[in-house]
């Protein structure tokens, strides 16, 4: 599992040199001059050649050249031109393209994407309770009536899960009916937690997901398709159904890791489609010096279906309205009725 996906970053990474080594070459050998004219058309171009997403997003960037480069003058402060350059990123709709300065940064707000469907204090307040567990990032308890082991899991950045987390929770759920993995507002972090998250269920070997690098101009133009694959392993798993619940806030890994479950029978999503960001960001540097960054890898799901713009669960299920009356979390109590079928 690691050791292919090890190769896809170790490719990224290459394409990355070959990105700084490239921008060198084409300033040194064409002379760009640090102009807002030649700003604007090299990040322009840049996307347009190695954007993994624009067939996919149905974006017309030739348009997208039109509308922003009317915007374009040869006198414009530095301030303007970030904002132009920034906001014509921003029509990729997309939280893995930013534009870096050393006075702002450009950004996609990924929380536009749709309704939060999550309320922390309701979960703590009538859930967790008071007494509740903390091990590594994760907060969890037994739920339903100690039937259900809940964990909250908000961040897949926060540190690097480890073997005895993973352990302690195995042991301490493993005869519960069902088991509630909670990603809501998770907004990613590092990927390697997501295999380690996984094999919390899962000890064999078998496809999760293909990922394949823009590798050219042409809108076709990929790499093949590389599998990746958990590990097998002789590590206990957790043997009862599993319940992911998600929503638009459930962004990056987070995906990554929706994504995966589509691999497991007892493996389940409850709530609102993830964010998406299931491309691998990578970049470069414009001739005035802010660097850049956007998705240059594609993910294919074990059903071929390309989930950029959200992973959509199994049971959609958004948080009532009257959630902070109630003090009822209706995705919690779905998921839990589903695994105690």
């Amino acid at each position: 599992m690691k050791t292919k996906y090890q190769n896809i970053i170790l490719a990224t990474i290459v394409i990355c040199l070959g990105f700084s080594t490239s921008c060198e070459k084409i300033a040194f050998e064409k002379e760009i001059k640090n102009t807002p004219e030649s700003n604007f058309f090299y990040l322009w171009n840049e996307v347009n050649e190695r954007y993994a997403f624009l067939e996919y997003k149905e974006v017309n960037w030739d348009s997208i050249y039109n509308v922003y480069g009317e915007k374009i003058n040869h006198d414009m402060s530095e301030d303007s031109l970030f904002i132009v350059l920034g906001s014509m990123l921003n029509e990729l709709r997309d939280g893995h393209v930013n534009l870096f300065s050393s006075f702002n940064l450009s950004r996609y707000d990924i929380t536009l994407l749709g309704p939060v469907n999550i309320n922390n204090r309701i979960i703590k307040e009538n859930y967790l309770g008071t007494d509740y567990y903390t091990t590594g990032a994760f907060v969890h308890d037994f739920i339903s009536d100690s039937q259900i082991g809940y964990i909250r899991y908000s961040s897949f950045s926060n540190s690097m899960i480890t073997n005895n987390e993973l352990d302690y929770l195995l042991e301490r759920y493993k005869n519960t009916e069902g088991l509630i993995i909670d990603i809501r507002q998770n907004g990613g972090g590092y990927v390697d937690n997501v295999f380690r998250l996984i094999s919390l269920f899962s000890n064999d070997e078998r496809l999760l997901y293909s990922t394949q690098i823009k590798d050219g101009a042409d809108e076709n133009d990929f790499s093949l398709l590389e599998e990746v694959k958990s590990e097998k392993s002789g590590r206990e798993t957790y043997q009862g159904k599993v319940a992911i619940l998600t929503d638009r806030g459930s962004y990056s890994a987070s995906s990554f890791f929706s994504v995966c479950t589509y691999a497991y029978e007892d493996v389940f999503l409850v709530g609102d489609t993830t964010g998406g960001g299931l491309g691998l960001p990578n970049g470069g540097q414009l001739p005035n010096g802010w660097t850049y960054r956007f998705s240059i890898t594609r993910t294919i799901a074990v059903n071929g279906e390309n989930y950029e713009s959200g992973v959509p669960p199994n049971y959609t299920i958004i948080l009532s309205d009257d959630a902070d009356e109630t003090g009822i979390d209706n995705v919690i109590e779905f998921a839990s009725a589903k695994l105690l079928e």
